[in-house]
């Protein structure tokens, strides 16, 4: 057995002499790559992925998440604030909905849900029942602030009236609330979203007034629009605004689009400018009027006759009779008595009448005054409008100013209207040539394509004669003859004394020559 594996082991080692340097470390290279390959992938695959299940929470609701993944079994990792909780990837979608269903993130906040918790068989007193009332409903308010967009944390105290058997004059039995709001990064709300916020507290609370209310941040305190709030009056006027220049610019559109068909494109402008009324006016029309128009009468509901007839003997007059001093003035005189019939007749008719009631609230706006102003190019060749043609544009005008005021409550006279219309001509090709200043005729233009030639042509004889110069000087300037430096046979000489000689011979007569000699032998060593 030894002696095979001792086999076995030469003939890998055998094998393995086989290889080169270069492929012994490629092969080694590759089997060490694929091994921590292996390793990291194992440790990808086996390391669990956690995912941030819940956040923004506070100690009580991070207390009672964790609480509950422990109880599950499920792990869990609590951020370094404290206010997020990781789980697992694979049961975070579970772990969310199980929380959610048991209620557990409360943002803090007490709701009605402390009734089923601490309830207590033998009751509660009513002290203890009203603390727990109010911090449950403090909760319930807070939690619906929270839900609304923008809001990161709010805290409300609530203070309910006390009940009494007597009856109130004032305001005792309207309670009164009071909230600080905190807003997300960024976040500013508009009057829209305040006044929703104190509608959401005063359906929420019984018995409270928006008055009694008071809502604030970290900065200033936010007021609805009830109590003198200018958020929805700003929010008003920029509206006002924006419906007024729509408004212009559709008479604008409209009237370019028309003039536009008769003079052609580019040639009409037109400035608008308006006045709107927009006073919302609510008005109770209380109307009554026959039914019968003609006789101006009703409608007969009731009719009640009554008729009395009496026939009989008169009585005797009393009293002393006559007109003299004894006798009673305006009293028959004589004291006959006779047979007397009398008869009595009463109709009541009861009629009824229309009864209108209206409720007219008026339009959000009106036209209160507009004035148009066109600007119109006259036809190729004229400089001006024709008088017609004028007057026909300025009547159209006119006929549209009247129709736009005609809910304004003023009376405009056709004088008033023509004075609230223009409209003018002005050759616009003749405005752009005195702006630019340049009015080119075609004799200048020849001109200055000449002038532009000769400055070429003059340029270009220049370029060659200085050319042609600096070829002449080049040609005159003679080359340099290279220098000849003088011939010395230094083995011809056998002393030194000799070459010595020679030198100051040479340095004598023909110094630069000897000058050059010692450079090119300076070069040479």
């Amino acid at each position: 057995m030894n002696e095979r594996i001792s086999g076995f082991k030469d003939k890998i080692i055998q094998y393995w002499n086989q290889f080169s340097k270069n492929q012994k470390i490629v092969f080694i290279s590759t089997l060490s790559l694929i091994f921590v390959s292996i390793i990291i992938i194992t440790m990808m695959l086996s390391k669990t992925e956690y995912e941030v299940a819940f956040k923004d929470l506070n100690a009580t609701d991070a207390a009672g998440i964790m609480t509950y993944l422990d109880e599950s079994n499920i792990p869990y990792k609590l951020s370094p604030d404290g206010k997020s909780v990781s789980v697992p990837s694979t049961q975070a979608a579970r772990a969310k909905v199980d929380v959610g269903s048991q209620g557990i993130i409360e943002n803090g906040s007490i709701g009605y849900k402390i009734f089923e918790q601490s309830s207590s068989a033998i009751g509660m007193t009513d002290s203890e029942f009203n603390v727990k009332y109010n911090n449950a409903l403090n909760g319930e308010v807070e939690q619906l602030l929270k839900r609304m967009n923008g809001i990161r944390d709010a805290k409300v105290l609530i203070s309910l009236p006390e009940e009494s058997v007597f009856a109130s004059t004032g305001n005792e039995d309207k309670a009164s609330a009071s909230a600080v709001l905190e807003f997300k990064m960024g976040y500013h709300p508009k009057q829209e979203a305040i006044d929703g916020y104190y509608n959401l507290m005063k359906t929420a609370i019984p018995n409270l007034p928006i008055e009694n209310i008071t809502i604030t941040n970290d900065e200033v305190e936010l007021v609805s629009t009830v109590k003198g709030g200018q958020g929805g009056l700003t929010s008003a006027l920029e509206a006002n605004f924006a419906l007024q220049k729509r408004f212009e610019n559709e008479v604008r559109q409209n009237v370019k689009k028309f003039l536009t068909q008769f003079t052609g494109e580019g040639k009409v402008e037109v400035l608008v400018a308006s006045k709107l009324n927009f006073d919302k006016i609510q008005s109770n029309e209380k109307m009554i009027t026959p039914v019968n128009e003609e006789d101006m009468k009703g409608i007969e509901i009731s009719v009640q006759k009554i008729s009395k007839n009496y026939s009989g003997t008169s009585a005797p007059d009393s009293g002393v009779v006559g007109t003299g001093p004894e006798e009673i003035v305006n009293y028959p005189s004589d004291t006959n008595s006779g047979n007397t019939t009398s008869e009595e007749l009463s109709e009541t008719v009861n009629y009824d009448v229309n009864r209108i009631t209206r409720d007219i609230i008026s339009s959000p706006y009106s036209v209160k005054d507009l004035t148009i102003n066109v600007a119109v190019e006259p036809p190729t060749g004229q400089n001006s409008l024709d008088e017609a043609t004028q007057d026909a544009i300025k009547n159209v005008l006119v006929n549209i100013v009247r129709a736009s005021v005609a809910d304004s409550g003023i009376t405009y006279t056709d004088a008033d209207l023509d004075k609230k219309v223009s409209v003018y001509s002005q050759n616009y090709n003749a405005i752009d040539t005195s702006k630019s200043g340049i009015s080119l005729s075609s004799g200048l233009l020849w001109g200055i394509g000449l002038a532009v030639l000769a400055l070429l042509g003059v340029g270009g004889y220049f370029i060659f004669r200085r050319r042609k110069q600096s070829k002449e000087f080049d040609e005159d300037v003679p080359l340099q003859v290279p220098t000849e430096f003088p011939s010395i046979n230094l083995e011809s000489m056998t002393n030194e004394s000799q070459v010595r000689k020679q030198l100051e011979t040479l340095a004598k007569k023909k110094p630069d020559e000897f000058v050059n000699l010692l450079r090119t032998w300076l070069a040479d060593e």
